[in-house]
């Protein structure tokens, strides 16, 4: 690989693809100078996309292949018979060390079993987690996990403790992050046995930062804790819940301001608050959420999103690199396991 940052893209993964995934990695480009691309898919399809941004083209290796995982493949059926898809020529390209992180907007369950199978587990990681960051009251806060794992005992649940906590001193620059355990309330006697668990190891552990104990659900909104750990199925309904509530929220500011002239007038005077506010609850500018625990790094891009959103997912994927998110992880995680030598590595 060359001295600056080679991404992977899966040009084919997305509602809008490859469209959307050569405007968003032309949009990446401008911010990070040194960015390199190895773009996946049907070149038929993204060559003459590439031939309208020169620039693009100049740092971009496209790898053709004509198949691709579908929206609605089960990611058994893409495990095995989609080694020649651009998801998985993509995720090559991070194990061959050709790459240093791959990005797709495609198949979550699919991109998640091919990474695994692929990337492995970090040395301690029994199972990886979704992870993303979103807005608080306080700034941003980080929620894991996020689908991976429907299921998790008191182990997984402090694995994603220690992998969220290298996320936000990394990603969010916050060196001594807070973190919890989503729990139905937040005295010490609730919750299963799990919870219970594995708050008595976090609470004993010398993870960087404060293990707060349980938080509730509107805890996430308040940005209580820089860190939510919960199981997948939690983990996910909380953020499809945020994500609604989000557009239920702008869908009524929409209709009141145009409820009446006196409401379209008030618009005019507020239009700027209003703007502010929309720019800090877009979606497109959390998109990309990580995979945490491989030996590898993969972001997941919302599939619907647009060229913006995906170019923030590639930044995603640029910082985890930059910021070695890999070594970190590893470093906690055998500190969390009894290698007491390990914190050192992870400063």
């Amino acid at each position: 690989m060359s001295s600056g940052v080679t991404i992977a893209l899966d040009a084919m993964g997305g509602d809008s693809a490859p469209k959307m995934v050569v405007a968003g990695a032309n949009i990446a480009r401008e911010r990070f100078p040194d960015l390199r691309y190895i773009m996946v898919g049907r070149e038929a399809e993204i060559a003459p996309l590439l031939a309208k941004m020169p620039k693009l083209e100049s740092i971009t290796e496209l790898q053709h292949t004509d198949n691709a995982v579908r929206a609605d493949e089960r990611p058994s059926v893409a495990l095995r018979s989609g080694r020649q898809s651009s998801m998985r020529l993509a995720i090559n390209a991070v194990s061959e060390g050709r790459a240093h992180g791959v990005v797709s907007a495609g198949n979550t369950g699919a991109l998640m079993a091919m990474s695994k199978f692929v990337m492995k587990t970090l040395p301690g990681v029994s199972r990886p987690a979704i992870a993303t960051y979103f807005p608080t009251l306080r700034g941003e806060s980080i929620l894991l996990d996020l689908g991976a794992n429907l299921n998790c005992n008191a182990d997984n649940l402090v694995d994603f403790a220690a992998m969220g906590n290298a996320f936000a001193r990394s990603i969010l620059g916050i060196p001594e992050p807070s973190y919890g355990l989503l729990n139905v309330g937040s005295e010490d006697i609730k919750g299963h046995e799990d919870l219970q668990v594995a708050a008595t190891i976090l609470r004993a552990s010398s993870l960087p930062g404060h293990f707060y104990g349980f938080v509730e659900g509107d805890d996430i909104g308040k940005g209580t804790v820089d860190v939510v750990v919960t199981d997948g199925f939690t983990g996910n309904v909380a953020l499809k819940t945020a994500e609604g509530t989000a557009k239920l929220v702008n869908e009524f500011i929409r209709r009141t301001f145009r409820s009446s002239l006196l409401a379209k007038i008030g618009y005019l005077f507020a239009r700027s608050a209003i703007q502010k506010m929309r720019q800090r609850i877009d979606p497109r500018r959390y998109n990309g959420a990580m995979f945490l625990g491989l030996n590898g790094i993969a972001v997941k891009s919302h599939g619907g999103t647009d060229a913006l959103g995906f170019a923030n997912a590639i930044g995603v994927a640029y910082d985890l690199h930059r910021q070695e998110i890999i070594r970190k992880i590893q470093a906690d995680v055998a500190h969390l396991h009894g290698d007491p030598s390990a914190s050192q590595a992870a400063d």
